[in-house]
């Protein structure tokens, strides 16, 4: 349990500061969202820029069987990244957004 309170801070930490940074065009509100009963942790930006409506995932990550599973990561510098300078080992880690059978060639985990 310690492992997975410790993921979940990590996790809402990096949503949380993420959430700081609005884009720089249009009426764009990042919006921070972590359900820690179902363990899913996401950053959505909602709003209006010159196209139109805005209403996107930033990135989505869950905790599932003791590793975090990034679901998509349509950030800057890598979701993945942020968790290793964090402190959690790369086996905990699953980059979901790649089908399975190409997981293995990751560096991180596979499932």
């Amino acid at each position: 349990m310690e492992k997975l309170t410790k993921y979940r801070n990590i996790i809402q930490q990096i949503v949380q500061r993420h959430a700081q940074f609005r884009p720089s065009h249009g009426q764009i509100t990042p919006l921070a969202i972590c359900d820690t009963q179902r363990d899913q942790y996401l950053l959505l930006d909602a709003g209006w820029d010159n196209t139109g409506r805005v209403h996107s995932v930033a990135f989505h990550a869950q905790l599932r069987d003791h590793k975090i599973h990034i679901e998509w990561d349509g950030t800057e510098y890598s979701i993945a990244q942020e968790l290793v300078d964090a402190g959690v080992p790369k086996e905990d880690i699953v980059l979901a957004f790649y089908r399975p059978e190409m997981r293995p060639l990751t560096e991180f985990a596979a499932a």
